[in-house]
């Protein structure tokens, strides 16, 4: 088996050789070099030519979002971000960073080894097989005429992973008051999913917030679960959707879990509803999607060519969920199109 060739970009010496020593113990990677600051990377990436890059945030002589920027569309490579709890993680994935890993609080040995074997270890594996070439963004056609006054019975709910925080945005900024409530399930780590919100709220014509328990789900709004431990479910309570926020065990390997959202989805509203699976590796929501259809609601996914990932849609494509496979700047059309014939 290859091994994924990996550069670690990182200016603290301490934390850097404590990357280079977890990810070499991993069989699966091999670090070919390292740099303190995005000039070095620039050299050692045209040396080395790495399989996926590991980059933090804050670098001396030049940003790393900067570097990205500068990067990205001369030499197109994979890269996780390491970052601490901050909205900047938004930034370089717009600028063209597949995933982000939130910078572990203390640098023991048990710490390490959480963060190496839960989070990072497995985003660089995710990197090495995901798309990135930025796809060149098409306004949807969204209808001049409000939608239904019936759309407060509609439902539109969405689960992405890999890919998904701008696979999301260019969805949801095509998105205008009259679209029926939306429901998202992104996976994230905690603390990030309320920035997340807060920045596309600020950038979309809906308003855009983390989700809570008793959150009515409103035509013009989106509700993002809140990453962590939770699952977030659909129901009905005297005649509107609620979403409920419930502790529980991880589903597909994620807590919140898109089939957990999707399955509600399916039981509560049944034929009123629009499911959408966006990017992401794995499985998650497939299932979901398809309870979804099988319920009476139509559904969309992402196609292969606009996909950072192509692992949800395609194992949603595959058991039959998706009923119209879409590219990304099509998506938000085509929901409006079928939320008009409901």
């Amino acid at each position: 088996m290859r091994q994924i060739r990996v550069l670690v970009v990182e200016d603290s010496m301490l934390f850097r050789e404590l990357l280079v020593q977890n990810l070499n113990a991993d069989p699966a990677i091999t670090v070919v070099g390292t740099a303190r600051d995005p000039f070095e990377a620039r050299d050692a990436i045209l040396k080395y030519k790495p399989d996926v890059m590991t980059l933090d945030v804050e670098l001396p002589k030049m940003d790393g979002i900067e570097f990205l920027r500068k990067l990205m569309p001369q030499y197109p490579l994979p890269v996780v971000v390491i970052s601490s709890l901050s909205e900047r993680v938004f930034d370089a994935l717009n600028a063209g960073a597949v995933d982000f890993v939130a910078k572990p609080t203390g640098v023991g040995r048990a710490q390490m080894e959480a963060f190496m074997k839960k989070e990072l270890t497995v985003k660089i594996k995710v990197a090495s097989v995901a798309k990135v070439s930025r796809w060149k963004k098409a306004p949807a056609e969204i209808p001049d005429h409000p939608l239904a006054e019936n759309n407060r019975d509609l439902v539109v709910a969405i689960g992405a992973s890999t890919g998904g925080t701008e696979a999301i945005a260019s969805v949801i900024k095509d998105f205008g008051s009259d679209i029926p409530g939306v429901v998202i399930v992104q996976h994230m780590p905690p603390g990030f999913t309320e920035m997340y919100a807060k920045r596309l709220n600020d950038q979309c014509q809906v308003c855009v917030k983390e989700a809570k328990t008793g959150d009515q789900v409103l035509p013009g709004q989106v509700l993002i679960a809140p990453g962590g431990d939770a699952h977030m479910q659909l129901t009905k309570i005297n005649g509107i959707y609620q979403v409920v926020i419930k502790k529980g065990p991880k589903v597909n390997g994620h807590c919140p879990s898109v089939d957990v959202l999707f399955e509600s989805v399916a039981t509560v509203a049944g034929n009123k509803a629009v499911g959408i699976i966006l990017t992401g590796m794995g499985g998650d929501g497939a299932k979901g999607l398809l309870a979804m259809r099988k319920a009476g609601a139509r559904t969309i996914g992402q196609d292969e060519s606009t996909c950072v990932v192509y692992g949800m849609p395609k194992v949603a494509y595959d058991l039959g969920a998706v009923e119209y496979q879409e590219k990304l700047p099509d998506i938000a059309r085509r929901t409006y199109s079928l939320v008009g014939k409901m």
